[in-house]
């Protein structure tokens, strides 16, 4: 088992994780990565018409082991008259 801290980067600008996450191994991170993007993004889109999730992953020392972002982008087809 090993803790890793997800930190979070959007809108409301970067969010540090101070509590940290225990996973069996690295192998389980990009699950978790999935699951707080589509948290988030369930929370907070449609905040406009476009908008970037990422999270940056650290291991016990601190270190940055992988980012992940969701990037969310509607255009309007039609033209309002």
């Amino acid at each position: 088992m090993a803790r890793y801290y997800f930190d979070l980067h959007n809108g409301e600008g970067p969010t540090r994780d101070e509590h940290g996450t225990e996973l069996k191994s690295r192998e389980d991170i990009p699950k978790e990565l999935t699951r707080i993007l589509l948290d988030v993004a369930r929370d907070e889109l449609p905040a406009g018409d476009r908008m970037t999730i990422a999270i940056t992953v650290r291991n016990e020392s601190g270190d940055p082991v992988t980012v992940a972002s969701l990037i969310f982008n509607n255009e309007w087809l039609d033209v309002l008259r």
